[in-house]
């Protein structure tokens, strides 16, 4: 199979779909990969690592698209490259496509297959594609949302860990799964006050036991987040609905109840956001401002540690990469049910059920699509 990895695009964007050793398996299992140029520079790898892995670098985004089968990013195609797909081409990388109609229209008219890493499952459940960017993401929420807390940038001028004689700042967690739980390691790290928030009794005994006495728990109910938030100098947004729109849990209401200058990081912005206030930002432009609290919600926070995180997605994304070009996409999900998760679109018709359900398609089952 040709396969081929454009340079992403999107703003401050800096991963890279393979790294020059996933090239190379790639390679050395048969398969033919074109890099375009300039690709991995993000990440500190350069064309001529590609190269000596047996990759063949091209110029331009246009000839990939024009030329291979299978099409590996990191992030969503944007709208000149969803302008590229055609029909019957492999398209494997993240989507989101839940709060985006636009793009999955456009992936729709395309006729493409487009497989979506946040989608595909585990043997042992949960979704271990997205468990890397959840963690680094989890992590980096409590770094920017402290940068934003700080005087200069609007915030309340709070220090997360306190000194001596002086309270730590306080920062409420809503969702205590991959996200929300590498928020915490940060947050409980700093010295803050935290607080991890969650409807799942099962989710709460295991951070309560993990964290023991460095970070509290509490049930994630509506009058509990609404008394939470209130308190809080920092809320994470933590919670996840696989292939769906995230739920709003903090309404702009709850904003006047909070002190001014207080931070809200939405790591769910990929999804729709779980504030009723969240729009997406970018590393440019990362923060504003509603109702005197600070806004953070950078759709692809990952990409601003782009190498740690390239090779963290390439350590799960590669091995469904050989198996898909080794044995051809339908073949692939037919024997894994897990893979098969991952498929959101395929000649033109919606395959993911709660994309369908959020958008208004008629659903195409997957094993219809794979039969």
């Amino acid at each position: 199979m040709r396969i081929g990895c454009p340079t992403e695009i999107k703003n401050r964007e800096y991963r890279v779909g393979l790294t020059p050793e996933s090239a190379g398996e790639l390679v050395n299992a048969g398969h033919e990969v074109w890099m375009q140029a300039g690709a991995g520079a993000g990440i500190g790898a350069y064309d001529a690592q590609y190269r000596d892995r047996g990759a063949k670098v091209v110029d331009t985004a246009e000839e990939i698209f024009a030329e291979c089968e299978m099409i590996v990013k990191v992030k969503e195609p944007q709208a000149s490259e969803r302008a590229m797909l055609r029909e019957g081409q492999l398209l494997y990388t993240y989507l989101h496509l839940a709060p985006d109609p636009d793009q999955t229209h456009e992936l729709v008219e395309s006729g493409c297959t487009a497989i979506a890493y946040e989608t595909v499952t585990g043997p042992r459940g949960g979704l271990p594609l997205l468990t890397p960017m959840s963690q680094v993401a989890g992590r980096m929420s409590i770094q920017a949302g402290a940068h934003a807390l700080e005087k200069a940038q609007g915030g309340r001028g709070v220090l997360l860990g306190g000194v001596p004689g002086v309270m730590p700042g306080k920062v409420v967690i809503i969702g205590g799964g991959v996200v929300g739980f590498n928020a915490a390691q940060m947050s409980a790290g700093l010295g803050a006050d935290t607080v991890i928030m969650d409807l799942d009794p099962t989710v709460l005994e295991k951070v309560g036991t993990h964290f023991e006495a460095r970070a509290s728990t509490r049930f994630a109910s509506k009058a509990n987040v609404e008394e939470a938030v209130a308190e809080a100098d920092m809320v994470v947004g933590a919670v996840l609905v696989p292939g769906a729109a995230a739920p709003k849990l903090v309404s702009r209401a709850m904003l006047s109840t909070m002190k001014p200058g207080a931070v809200l990081v939405d790591v769910a912005i990929d999804q729709g956001g779980c504030f009723e206030t969240s729009k997406a930002t970018t590393h440019d432009d990362p923060t504003y401002v509603v109702d005197d609290i600070v806004h953070y919600c950078v759709a692809n926070m990952p990409g601003a540690v782009s190498r740690t995180s390239t090779y963290a997605l390439n350590n799960v994304t590669l091995p469904h990469a050989l198996r898909i070009a080794n044995l051809g996409w339908k073949e692939a999900m037919r024997t894994d049910p897990h893979l098969a998760q991952g498929l959101n679109v395929h000649a033109g018709r919606v395959t993911y059920p709660a994309v369908a359900r959020e958008l208004g398609y008629d659903e195409l089952p997957i094993g219809q699509a794979i039969a």
